[in-house]
């Protein structure tokens, strides 16, 4: 088995996600005692919070190429970072540290193809819904990609990221905006709404929506148990 390495606590909520997702993924495919030999690098969220609102990348680039290389250094030989916002400085992270690092949007794109969607939604930070780095896997692919049209919707999907899911924090409120917001895509040609955020699939499930939901963080572990047992 390859053994990975995996940057967390961005945040701490879907970190222990990815953990239990890659661990169930190996042993469905082993059984046994079988489990995921990883190593896990886990931030404390508000230094990252605190580039993010600075749009201070070079930082974030820092500190995550440090917990890389220690990864690194424990053997880790392929890296996963627990965060779709965090694929933004990934490329870069690749060639700097000298290792694979699993895109998740790369990942997700493959997913939609097998779908044989062509226009997905997308949800997730502002970062991950405005800027282009996600958006760019899916255009490779023939995927259209469109978000909400609305800077408040745009703006709430960031927020509660943070302020909410990222703390565990889950509201019915928080809930019915979310589908709301889904569905106006839908109305607007999406066949299905890609999760780009790890804490999204708190709120959104399969069954809430008429067409494919895409959970980036499920997607994500996949790949990293195929990768383990390539």
């Amino acid at each position: 088995m390859k053994k990975i390495g995996l940057i967390g606590g961005i945040s701490w909520v879907s970190t222990t996600d990815y953990y239990k997702l890659i661990n169930l993924g190996i042993n469905e495919k082993l059984g046994g005692l079988n489990f995921s030999e990883c190593l896990v690098y886990s931030f404390n969220y508000a230094d990252i919070k605190k580039n993010n609102d600075n749009n201070d990348w070079e930082s974030t680039f820092n500190m995550l190429f440090k917990g890389c290389e220690f990864l690194k250094s424990g053997g880790a030989e392929a890296i996963i970072l627990c965060a779709n916002t965090m694929h933004l400085i990934a490329d870069r992270l690749e060639k700097a540290i000298g290792l694979p690092i699993i895109h998740i949007a790369s990942e997700t794109a493959v997913e939609i193809q097998k779908k044989e969607i062509k226009k997905v939604g997308l949800l997730g930070t502002k970062f991950t819904m405005e800027l282009d780095f996600f958006k760019d896997k899916l255009t490779d692919k023939g995927i259209e990609t469109i978000i909400p049209a609305s800077q408040e919707d745009r703006d709430f999907i960031h927020y509660t990221v943070f302020e909410e899911l990222g703390r565990g924090i889950v509201t019915d409120e928080t809930k019915k905006r979310y589908l709301e917001i889904s569905n106006e895509l839908i109305k607007n040609g999406a066949k299905g709404i890609v999760l780009g955020c790890t804490e999204i699939p708190m709120v959104i499930k399969p069954e809430d929506l008429s067409v494919p939901v895409f959970d980036t963080t499920s997607i994500h572990a996949n790949a990293a148990v195929e990768f383990q047992l390539s």
